[in-house]
């Protein structure tokens, strides 16, 4: 589950270039169950995930596919 959504300039120009958002989730999530996840909240489809885990969270790394807009995504949420 979604828990929180990352917002710091690096994030946000990773969010106009590279078309990903970034935001923290369970631990205990696999790919495949955020990517379903995702998908279904935003409507978009999501191109592929990566992962990281930081000080005990699991800092999730969402690509789109090229004809969904992260930025789209951003506004909903209103981090632009």
């Amino acid at each position: 589950m979604i828990q929180k959504i990352k917002s710091t300039e690096k994030i946000v120009r990773n969010i106009e270039i590279n078309n990903t958002v970034v935001f923290e989730s369970d631990k205990k999530e696999t790919k495949s169950e955020i990517k379903k996840e995702f998908e279904k909240l935003f409507n978009v489809k999501v191109e592929s995930i990566n992962t990281n885990i930081r000080r005990n969270k699991k800092i999730i790394y969402v690509k789109l596919k090229p004809e969904f807009k992260a930025i789209d995504v951003a506004t909903k949420l209103g981090l632009m």
